[in-house]
């Protein structure tokens, strides 16, 4: 065979220029070959790793990296492909430099490893693995996403013992569509440093991120535990408690606070523009036998305010619940013709009582309209 380094035989090239994916790792004369090269060369060509070290230098080829410990007398592909660094273009990991946290994890995730699988191979092969403590021995491939300081696609990537907040756990699990303690707990085991320690009723806590007065309650009342301490925890855990924290409560609370009224999630949400929603209000009073301004009184006390343009009927009548049922106006928004006649339409009500009614419950309606007396057969 000949001894250059531009050798065109075709077995040479099989160890100087190795497809990689898409990609093709490429040695070139005069520069230094990782030893990432070297193995996955002999994993594709057959040869073993001396036998590609010895061909590469009979070429020419005078630096090639290569560790301290005996060549293995054959690697696999995948195994080879460990020592490839999580870079657009293709390119190896440096034997003389510790393996970042970034090329472990896509590594393991390239290969269904183990971040603590993938340590020992890579360490096997002579590489540097920094952390002191046990990884985790289960695979997951969205370790990779979890170190990223921007999950979604951008940002720099945590390292070894870095730090990170709260928020970066809740926007991760966002991203990902997990429970954030899921998140905390495995950044905790790749040995990322967060404010907090979890603990197991983390993931309880946090099944609602948005932490709705209603979730705090349940939370409660499961653990046992007073809702300041569930409210507490959600804000240390990077969260921010909607309403205000009752010193005590009872069940009734969690009804009002429920929107199916069931006492279970979907929970109200708070509303800071235009307060809680009259028709809950109204529906509220109906489910737990009281006044509508008793509910009233109760949920403001727990922080869901009502807008002070609302009017509270004295009675829960159903007729008003459904008529607010047509209405998408809040009471920041004035109520014109168009609306009024799609209640109308909806409820079977003339458009003069739709805009009585309406106007009795709070509501601004223009002054000029005269809306006709005629009830129309309402839509099913």
């Amino acid at each position: 065979m000949p001894n250059s380094p531009e050798s065109q035989d075709p077995d040479d090239l099989r160890i100087t220029r190795v497809p990689v994916g898409r990609d093709v790792s490429w040695v070139r004369p005069g520069q230094p070959v990782p030893f990432g090269h070297v193995l996955y060369a002999a994993a594709t060509s057959g040869h073993s790793p001396a036998a590609v070290v010895a061909r590469l230098t009979a070429l020419g080829y005078a630096d090639i990296e290569l560790p301290d410990a005996p060549l293995p007398a054959t690697v696999d592909p995948g195994d080879a492909l460990l020592l490839k660094a999580d870079t657009y273009n293709v390119s190896w990991l440096d034997l003389g430099k510790p393996v970042p946290l970034r090329d472990l994890l896509a590594a393991a995730g390239r290969q269904g490893l183990s971040p603590a699988e993938a340590a020992r191979r890579l360490t096997a092969f002579g590489c540097t693995v920094p952390p002191a403590h046990p990884l985790p021995e289960s695979p997951d491939t969205r370790d990779i996403v979890m170190i990223r300081t921007d999950p979604r696609g951008s940002g720099e990537w945590l390292g070894w013992g870095d730090g990170t907040t709260a928020r970066h756990v809740l926007k991760t699990a966002a991203t990902l569509r997990c429970n954030p303690h899921t998140v905390a707990t495995r950044l905790t085991a790749l040995g990322i440093r967060l404010p907090y320690v979890p603990e197991p009723e983390d993931e309880r806590i946090l099944q609602h991120p948005g932490a709705p007065l209603g979730h705090v309650l349940a939370v409660a009342r499961e653990t046992g535990r007073r809702p300041a301490d569930i409210a507490a925890r959600l804000t240390e855990l990077g969260c921010h408690p909607q309403g205000t924290v009752p010193d005590t409560w009872d069940e009734d609370d969690l009804r009002i606070l429920s929107q199916e009224l069931d006492g279970r999630r979907p929970w109200l949400e708070r509303n800071n523009v235009v307060g809680a929603g009259l028709r809950h209000i109204l529906r509220a009073a109906l489910a737990t036998d009281r006044s509508p301004a008793d509910i009233t009184a109760r949920l403001a006390a727990l922080g869901h305010w009502l807008h002070e343009n609302a009017k509270v009927p004295d009675v829960a009548d159903p007729a008003d619940i459904r008529l607010l049922e047509t209405v998408d106006r809040s009471y920041l928004d004035g109520v014109h013709l168009e609306h009024v006649l799609h209640s109308a339409s909806l409820t079977g009500r003339s458009p003069a009582d739709v805009a009585s009614r309406l106007t009795a419950l709070g509501h601004r309606l223009p002054d000029e309209v005269d809306y006709p007396e005629v009830c129309g057969a309402p839509r099913p």
